[in-house]
C-alpha cells in the first residue's frame, strides 16, 4: 500500500485530502507544520508527499529545497497543494523541486489523478526501462535505472520529471513536440495547457546539458510550436573529439 504525508495546517482540507485518499487506498499521515513535516518525511519516507505552501514555523518551498538536498528524500515526488495561483508562484514551486502543482480549491478527482500518475511515473521504474526505446543518441545516453543522463563524458543526475522530459523528446528526436503531447506524456494525465510548467524544466535541462543555456544548440524552442532536441551524431561528435585533439 502505498504512504503519503500530507503536510497542510488546514485541519479541515488536510483530513477531506486524508479521507479520500485512504478511501482510495493509501495509507496517509499527516503533519501541521513544515518542521514536523520534513522530520517525518525523513522518518518514514513515504512514496509521495503532498505539500502545503504557506505554513507555520517553515514554509512549503524552503521544506521542499531540504527534502531535495538530504539524500534520503531527495528522491520523493512532491505534489504542493497551494492556494497561491499565479504563474511566479508555479516557477518558484518547481525551481523547489516540487514534481506538480495544484492549486486550491481543486476536485477531488484531479488530485487523486495527479496522485496516481506521480506514482506511476516516480515508482522507481522510469517508463523509459519498462519499453524497448531509444536510451541513446550520439553523445546522449539515459540511464533509466539511476535517473541519470551520460552526456559526452559527464555524468548528469537528473530528477525524475528532467528525465521523462528527457526521454520524452529523444524519443522524437529532430522532431518538434507539442506542449500538449509533453504535458500529456510527463505528467501522465490531461493537465491545463500550463506551459510555464515546461519551461521551467526546459531551462533546468539546459543548465544540466547547454554550454551556453541562454542560447541553446541542442534543446531548441520552436515558438509557437514546441521543443525540438537536436543532437550531433555519433559521427559528428567523433569529427568534435577529433578536431578538439
Amino acid at each position: 500500500m502505498p504512504r503519503i504525508l500530507v503536510i497542510d495546517d488546514d485541519a479541515a482540507i488536510a483530513e477531506l485530502v486524508a479521507v479520500n485518499l485512504e478511501m482510495a487506498g493509501y495509507e496517509v499521515t499527516q503533519a501541521e507544520d513544515g518542521i514536523k513535516g520534513q522530520a517525518l518525511a525523513i522518518q518514514m519516507l513515504p512514496d509521495l508527499i503532498m505539500l502545503d505552501l504557506m505554513l507555520p514555523r517553515v514554509d512549503g518551498f524552503t521544506v521542499c529545497q531540504r527534502l531535495r538536498r538530504d539524500d534520503r528524500t531527495s528522491d520523493i515526488p512532491v505534489l504542493m497543494l497551494t492556494a497561491l495561483s499565479q504563474t511566479q508562484d508555479k516557477v518558484e514551486g518547481f525551481n523547489s523541486g516540487a514534481d506538480d502543482y495544484l492549486t486550491k480549491p481543486f476536485e477531488l478527482e484531479e488530485m487523486l489523478a495527479r496522485v496516481r500518475a506521480l506514482l506511476r511515473r516516480t515508482d522507481r521504474i522510469p517508463q523509459a526501462a519498462k519499453h524497448s526505446e531509444i536510451l541513446n543518441y550520439g553523445p546522449l545516453t539515459l540511464v533509466p535505472e539511476r535517473f541519470e543522463a551520460v552526456w559526452y563524458v559527464n555524468t548528469v543526475k537528473l530528477t525524475h520529471l528532467e528525465f521523462e522530459l528527457l526521454h520524452c523528446l529523444l524519443q522524437r528526436h529532430g522532431q518538434t513536440v507539442s506542449p500538449s503531447e509533453i504535458l500529456k506524456e510527463v505528467w501522465g494525465y490531461d493537465p491545463d495547457d500550463d506551459i510555464e510548467t515546461i519551461r521551467v524544466h526546459i531551462r533546468h535541462l539546459r543548465t544540466k546539458m547547454e554550454p551556453d543555456p541562454r542560447h541553446p544548440r541542442y534543446i531548441k524552442t520552436v515558438y509557437g510550436a514546441g521543443y525540438c532536441l537536436e543532437l550531433p551524431s555519433n559521427e559528428q561528435v567523433a569529427e568534435e573529439t577529433k578536431s578538439s585533439a
